[in-house]
């Protein structure tokens, strides 16, 4: 017997928009390789930074005191995931969640080659997000993100992680781009739609993912999403897993219980 891995704070951003169909939201096809999640469908996100903790980093809207209120967290752990949730989303779908420090206009477009260039010092790490920001005289925009979940990998699993899930409105002017190295794939689709694709198989997902979208699926839209977004504290879900004669499942404290679908090869 040895002791459950100890989990990694991370950060993960259901990035919304009002599409034709209704209310849409930003998923990535992780690729195959990946030694978490390989095959399967998230929204952009991932580990929270040493740097992702820096109070240089310009910030408007509200503080690291209340997102610690909401997570449950000190402060300090606060703004490390704010800033992850930010910097994440900018690295993984070339969206922006910034703006005037005084809380006026969000950044209109970041999609020339010279953010591009930023974008990929950010992964390689050459570049923090305070340095970014600092340098366009631009401000993280909290105000812009609503704590929507909070999971924890089961102790049973080797890689475990502690993950906030924020939502946040696709700005406007910005455009999401298939820029992430990680994913084989990028969509806009409908929570619904979605979960279509998960039944049949077509898009396997973790529990996370599922369950999440189906809390979105029943606003009309981006402003009732984030209007809805849930009571906080939130409290932190852990699923244990059960084995049926008819699958695998996923079973969270409240008795749901959710099927896992592994990725087919392909």
């Amino acid at each position: 017997m040895t002791a459950p891995a100890e989990p990694r704070q991370a950060a993960t951003v259901l990035l919304l928009r009002d599409g034709e169909p209704g209310l849409e939201v930003y998923l990535l096809r992780r690729t195959r390789g990946m030694p978490f999640a390989g095959g399967m469908t998230a929204y952009p996100g991932g580990g929270v930074d040493p740097r992702d903790g820096d109070i240089e980093t310009a910030w408007f809207g509200p503080p690291p005191a209340q997102w610690a209120t909401a997570f449950g967290c000190d402060e300090r752990t606060a703004r490390e995931l704010v800033c992850a949730a930010v910097r994440e989303t900018f690295e993984e779908a070339g969206v922006l969640l910034a703006g005037d420090p005084e809380g006026g206009r969000v950044v209109p477009d970041v999609s020339g080659d010279d953010w591009e260039d930023q974008r990929q010092a950010l992964l390689s790490r050459e570049l923090s997000l305070a340095e970014l920001l600092a340098g366009r005289g631009l401000a993280l925009r909290s105000d812009l993100l609503r704590p929507f979940a909070h999971w924890i990998t089961p102790p049973v699993e080797p890689r475990r992680y502690d993950t906030k899930f924020f939502a946040a409105a696709l700005p406007v002017g910005q455009e999401a781009r298939h820029v992430s190295g990680e994913a084989d794939e990028a969509s806009w689709l409908t929570p619904t739609a979605a979960l279509a694709e998960l039944a049949t198989g077509d898009r396997p997902m973790m529990p996370p993912t599922t369950h999440t979208l189906g809390q979105l699926a029943p606003f009309p839209d981006v402003a009732a999403a984030l209007a809805g977004s849930p009571p906080e504290p939130l409290h932190p879900i852990s699923p244990t897993f059960e084995e049926t004669p008819d699958g695998r499942w996923a079973v969270l404290p409240d008795g749901t219980r959710i099927r896992l679908v592994i990725p087919l090869p392909h």
